[in-house]
């Protein structure tokens, strides 16, 4: 190498865990609005329903507890 390119850091975006292996975008839970099946979307996946074709989708809350801070 000539010195000037800079190495990738890994876990700043390139992709790889330390290991070199591919990380896998996480996939969130959806709930189709039409026949109510539970399906699993990456960020680039388009959103629509894998078992009936309807584009309406609603995030499944999450299980953790969630605690906000009045003001």
């Amino acid at each position: 190498m000539d010195g000037m390119t800079p190495a990738p850091t890994p876990g700043l975006g390139g992709g790889q865990d330390i290991s070199g292996a591919q990380v896998k975008d996480p996939e969130i839970k959806y709930i189709c609005g039409d026949c109510g099946i539970v399906n699993y979307l990456a960020a680039r996946d388009p959103i629509r329903c894998r078992a009936c074709g309807y584009r309406i989708m609603y995030k499944a809350r999450t299980k953790r507890l969630i605690q906000f801070e009045a003001r």
